[in-house]
């Protein structure tokens, strides 16, 4: 697998840590790259404008993808839009703690 290190792009917050994500070297796409960026970081794909590689060079296809390097700094650059909705709203089953079995109780 491929480490990377991701975190969304915002210059008015003093901290901004990055987390890492693993990729599988098999799957190395612009698509899968998103989704598992996104689901980490727990944005919406779709406010998603572009993903930078740090310093200052956006990715834009499989090819870019295919070429990153374990530990390699990205980030997520969102588009500028209502603040509420940026950010995913994981489903109950996605959601720490959630058990299933305890949801599906009879009385």
């Amino acid at each position: 697998e491929l480490v990377l290190k991701v975190r969304i792009q915002t210059p008015n917050f003093r901290e901004n840590d990055f987390i890492e994500i693993e990729l599988d070297r098999q799957e190395l796409t612009y698509k899968e790259l998103l989704r598992v960026s996104c689901h980490e970081l727990g944005v919406n794909p779709e406010h998603v404008q572009k993903i930078r590689k740090l310093p200052n060079t956006m990715l834009r296809k499989d090819k870019d993808v295919a070429r990153l390097q374990d530990f390699q700094e990205l980030e997520l650059v969102l588009t500028v839009s209502d603040k509420n909705s940026l950010f995913r709203v994981p489903t109950l089953s996605e959601q720490s703690g959630y058990n299933k079995k305890a949801s599906e109780l009879t009385y």
